[in-house]
Formats: C-alpha cells, sequence, structure tokens
C-alpha cells in the first residue's frame, strides 16, 4: 500500500479506525501502560475525539487512516502512528503539519516512551521540564518538550 499525499482532516466515520491506530501505537510504544489501563482510555480516547480542535491523519491510497495527531492552539495533543507505518516519514509528515501550519511549538510525551521522545528530539524538540504524573493522575511521568528556535 501506498501513503496518499498530503494531509487530510480525521471525519467522525474515521473515529473507529483513529482508535484501532492509536491501540496499535500504544501496544507497540507504551509498554509501561497497562492492559486495564488501556482499557480505560480506549474509550476515553474516542469521546475525545471530537474535541480536538485540529485533529488530521495520513492516509494510504484505500483511505485508510495510518496516522493521526491532535493540534490544541500550539501544543501537539496527540501523535500516533500505526506501527505498521512506523519509519515511513507519516510522524514527520503530521509534525511539519503541525508546525508549519498552527505553529505548534510544545508537546507532552510519556518519559517511558523512550521512542517518541527520540523522534521529538530529532524534530528539534527539547526537554523543558517534567510532571510525576500524566493528565489523568496515573504514574506515567511526563516530559514538557518544546521546539528549539532555529
Amino acid at each position: 500500500m501506498v501513503l496518499q499525499d498530503g494531509i487530510s482532516a480525521v471525519r467522525s466515520e474515521d473515529y473507529t479506525r483513529v482508535v484501532e491506530v492509536w491501540e496499535a501505537s500504544v501496544r507497540a510504544t507504551h509498554h509501561f501502560v497497562s492492559e486495564s489501563d488501556i482499557e480505560v482510555f480506549r474509550p476515553l480516547v474516542r469521546e475525545s475525539l471530537p474535541n480536538v480542535p485540529d485533529l488530521v491523519c495520513v492516509r494510504d491510497t484505500d483511505n485508510d487512516v495510518k496516522g493521526f495527531i491532535g493540534v490544541a492552539g500550539t501544543e501537539i495533543d496527540m501523535l500516533f502512528v500505526h506501527p505498521d507505518w512506523r519509519g515511513k516519514g507519516v510522524g514527520r509528515r503530521l509534525i511539519r503539519y503541525a508546525i508549519d501550519e498552527h505553529g505548534a511549538r510544545t508537546v507532552d510525551v510519556n518519559e517511558q516512551n523512550e521512542q517518541a521522545v527520540g523522534f521529538y528530539l530529532k524534530m528539534g524538540f527539547k526537554v523543558e521540564g517534567r510532571s510525576d504524573e500524566d493528565g489523568n493522575g496515573k504514574p506515567y511521568p511526563l516530559l514538557h518538550m518544546r521546539l528549539a528556535e532555529s
């Protein structure tokens, strides 16, 4: 399968697939998250999608979502790429969109997700702070990252 050019909006009919991409990505990269937490987070992710101010994706030529990003103001709220499509430029394309089209400058990343931390560092973000818990009060430390000025 080949990726479509560009970025497209996530539509309500895409939500089931977006949650599937989220879950596959979490299972591939968030080894520190328990099965019970995945079960708790899955419906919360689904319920949050209509409230993300800018939710866009990269699709393949069958119009299937392969990765998505949510941007709120200048913050990257979420970025997930299906594990089969990691390393193929999907995340890079989504980050460039967030930076270029929305002026995204910050992101919070699970400290234990070393692959994501490395990706954001490679994309020019720097760690500027840390929290011991995630936004849900779970013991998943977050790194607060900001895009370095070029």
